[in-house]
């Protein structure tokens, strides 16, 4: 454990949240606003310099949706939701307003990182017709850089890449009219720098649980579907470019170079995790990490921790020590104290070089935590005893031990009628063996022809807006995005034709 010296100390009785930005040169703390004494409130959010503690400027936020202002990768760019609107700041003058976004009625936005130029990307919901993702070039507003619209949007969820040239956006609903699901409706949409916007098209039924961004920003992956979830990889086109099968996955993580892949299931799903070689397509290993609540790759891309904290669960709290090849390096149980936070010391970029992955076991040790018993349940007044569980099939087979001679005699008949009947099956077997093939296989035949129908319908559509591209005819961007599929569609139809 790394102690470091107090620089600076500062207390609020009021205090609840604190957080730092980008370059972590500026630190944000949220103060409950109102009190018995002070009903009208007072300015809550407080902007200080952790250089010297030095207070910047204090705001004053009632809605807590997006209380959080944004800096640029540099930091001297700064901007901050009012009603609706976003104020822009410049080198830390809080007292002049340098632009703003006005009268487009946002729900959310989000400034891109990386290098100039800066991007912000908002979120226009609709009551009627569709929503829409902005994409504005700042400090240039009146031009749209890329719009992408669409329906059952309530809400969304930004993830910029480090580059900042493009960012998905995870929309929902509270409600999905369709009933398919209770929690709601989701989509997954992409806009890019450039312009360019499609939707994220996933192949399970189901929610979407996660999507990162690799740190070479032209992939990303996606956790989606009812459980067993499933997770692809895809690229800048939207196209998947590795399956990694199905599991109880609703989290992922990239290590810092990109080249390792951790798949994990935290929450109400089995604790389990999967690391994948990104370049080979290929599983590393399988581990088990139950009740963990916190997870993070080390700088050097090898390691990771594990964590239980508060106040997400309050007993068994501590953190384990990683390495990617599966193996437990080190353990820290936190006894009866409760455990808020585990973070890794940051390094300069440049201070490790990408790992090489090796299939190779490395020496660990044993955790010391007690493992969930596999064991079938016992009730209590049985667990002292030789009771033996049973299942129905089982039960379903005990005869008793007092039967009649009528009924000895009705099921003798019953069984040699029944053995019979199996003979006959055997001698009819090989004369019924090509109908039976034939019955088996015709539902994957039906299936595959309801796909070969559905895939000639679309290719009909697509060939539809051609045509009209063809007369002069300006095509919208879901039009546009299906045009993208033709090729695709056209290797599919092909394979299931052979």
């Amino acid at each position: 454990m790394i102690q470091s010296l107090n620089f600076h100390q500062m207390s609020h009785q009021r205090a609840s949240l604190c957080c730092s930005v980008r370059m972590e040169n500026i630190l944000l703390g949220l103060i409950i606003p109102t009190t018995p004494s002070n009903p009208k409130g007072s300015p809550n959010v407080h902007i200080i310099k952790t250089a010297d503690g030095q207070l910047v400027k204090s705001l004053e936020y009632r809605d807590y949706k997006l209380w959080t202002p944004q800096w640029s990768s540099d930091e001297k760019i700064c901007a901050r939701f009012l009603n609706g609107d976003v104020l822009f700041y410049e080198n830390s003058n809080f007292d002049n307003i340098i632009h703003r976004i006005k009268g487009l009625k946002l729900n959310n936005y989000s400034i891109s990182p990386g290098n100039q130029p800066l991007h912000i990307l908002c979120f226009i919901p609709a009551k009627t017709g569709p929503s829409n993702g902005r994409l504005f070039q700042y400090p240039d507003f009146s031009t749209i850089v890329a719009n992408k619209s669409f329906f059952q949007a309530d809400r969304v969820e930004i993830f910029w890449n480090q580059k900042g040239t493009a960012s998905l956006m995870l929309t929902s609903t509270d409600v999905d009219k369709t009933g398919a699901s209770y929690y709601g409706k989701q989509g997954l949409h992409l806009i890019t720098s450039k312009g360019d916007t499609s939707q994220v098209i996933v192949n399970k039924e189901g929610p979407l649980y996660n999507a990162a961004w690799s740190p070479s920003s032209n992939e990303f992956c996606v956790i989606y579907g009812f459980m067993p979830a499933k997770a692809t990889l895809y690229n800048l086109k939207c196209d998947p470019v590795i399956e990694f099968g199905t599991g109880t996955f609703n989290a992922v993580y990239y290590n810092p170079f990109g080249n390792i892949l951790l798949l994990a299931g935290f929450g109400n799903v089995q604790g389990n995790a999967e690391l994948w070689d990104i370049n080979g397509k290929k599983k590393i290993k399988k581990i088990e990490i139950p009740d963990t609540t916190f997870l993070q790759w080390s700088p050097d891309g090898k390691h990771f921790v594990t964590a239980t904290t508060a106040p997400r669960l309050k007993v068994s709290n501590g953190y384990k020590i990683w390495h990617y090849s599966g193996a437990l390096l080190h353990e820290k149980p936190w006894g009866k104290d409760e455990l808020y936070q585990v973070v890794w010391q940051n390094y300069p970029q440049g201070t490790f070089k990408t790992p090489n992955i090796v299939f190779k076991a490395v020496e660990g040790i044993a955790s010391s935590q007690p493992i969930a018993s596999k064991q079938v349940y016992r009730p209590p007044h049985a667990r002292n005893s030789d009771f033996k569980p049973t299942s129905l099939h089982e039960d379903s087979s005990l005869e008793t031990k007092n039967q009649s001679k009528a009924y000895l005699k009705m099921k003798k008949k019953r069984e040699a009628k029944r053995q019979a009947k199996q003979m006959q099956d055997v001698e009819d077997s090989n004369d019924d063996k090509q109908n039976a093939v034939k019955i088996i296989d015709e539902p994957k035949d039906n299936e595959k022809q309801l796909r070969i129908k559905k895939i000639q319908s679309d290719l009909k559509s697509i060939n539809r807006f051609k045509t009209l591209q063809s007369s002069g005819k300006e095509l919208d961007n879901n039009q546009m995005a299906r045009l993208k599929l033709e090729n695709g569609l056209l290797a599919e139809l092909k394979q299931l034709q052979l």
